[in-house]
C-alpha cells in the first residue's frame, strides 16, 4: 500500500469544532469536534477521495504543497 503526504488546511468553527480542506484534492473536506477527531476524519476523507479517483480512472494528484505559518505584527487600534 502506497502512502503519500497531503497538505491539510485547518479552520476553526465559530461555534466550536474544526473543518479542513485539502488544496491538492478538489472537493475533499472533512470536519471534527476536536483536532484529534478532525485528523482521524481527514485520513478517512483523503483515502476515500483517492480511492474514488482511482476507481473512476482519474490520475492521482502530484503532491508537494507545503503549508507554513508566519508571524506578522500590526498596530492595535484602541
Amino acid at each position: 500500500m502506497k502512502q503519500i503526504k497531503i497538505a491539510m488546511v485547518v479552520h476553526r468553527e465559530e461555534g466550536g469544532g474544526f473543518w479542513a480542506a485539502f488544496p491538492e484534492l478538489p472537493g475533499c473536506f472533512t470536519q471534527g469536534d476536536t483536532l484529534d477527531e478532525l485528523r482521524a476524519h481527514a485520513v478517512e476523507a483523503v483515502s476515500g477521495w483517492l480511492e474514488t479517483m482511482r476507481a473512476e480512472g482519474h490520475p492521482l494528484p502530484e503532491t508537494g504543497t507545503a503549508i507554513e505559518t508566519i508571524e506578522a505584527s500590526f498596530e492595535e487600534v484602541a
